[in-house]
């Protein structure tokens, strides 16, 4: 399981990119950022102490687990874009999945010891779920010209980590169908997304 947990990542970002060509923008600082914040948590540990089956597992599937590195990929990356002024390559799954490949690395270390399933393969799923669902909807937001469109396309956006955190919690509260029930609909953004790039 250590290994799904190290390999996975890099091997659906090579599987992306045999369906995504061109040349995209910010890769090495997806690495280097990735890097500096997997190295910043594996020191300094986890930021929310879990207190059993309630909101606070499902805010520490959120914050340390699954949600967070991925959303805060997102958010970096779309800070390099703004201050570069340039739209050009523009890839956010490309530029966060480059980004969780050291986390997922270091996660792998880090969680081996205990050989939870739920770390070190539920979560590497989820996050390549966020990594390319999330980017999914920011492409449609910033396509659409309609303000229906737009308003779903963020209502998605902003569901989908928390949905993610709920598939966590759910599989760590012995919820095995609802487990899979909400992992099934977290990955529907990223079946989209490779569906649309075969299409096209």
């Amino acid at each position: 399981m250590s290994f799904f947990c190290l390999l996975w990542v890099p091997l659906f970002y090579l599987l992306r990119r045999s369906f995504w060509d061109g040349k995209t923008t910010g890769g090495v600082w997806a690495l280097l950022l990735g890097s500096i914040t997997a190295i910043i948590q594996f020191f300094t540990g986890d930021l929310i102490s879990p207190g059993g089956f309630g909101f606070s597992r499902w805010l520490f599937g959120f914050v340390d687990i699954v949600s967070l590195p991925v959303v805060l990929s997102l958010v970096i990356y779309l800070i390099i874009i703004i201050f570069q002024g340039n739209s050009s390559g523009v890839d956010f799954a490309n530029f966060a999945l480059l980004w969780l490949i050291p986390i997922g690395a270091l996660r792998a270390l880090s969680w081996s010891s205990g050989s939870d399933p739920i770390m070190l393969v539920m979560a590497p799923i989820l996050w390549t779920a966020l990594a390319a669902g999330i980017p999914f909807f920011i492409n449609r937001l910033m396509d659409s010209s309609r303000w229906y469109t737009s308003a779903f396309s963020i209502l998605c956006i902003l569901a989908l980590p928390a949905a993610a955190a709920a598939v966590y919690w759910a599989f760590f509260a012995q919820q095995t169908w609802l487990g899979f029930a909400l992992l099934a609909v977290t990955n529907v953004p990223l079946v989209l997304s490779f569906t649309q790039a075969a299409k096209s």
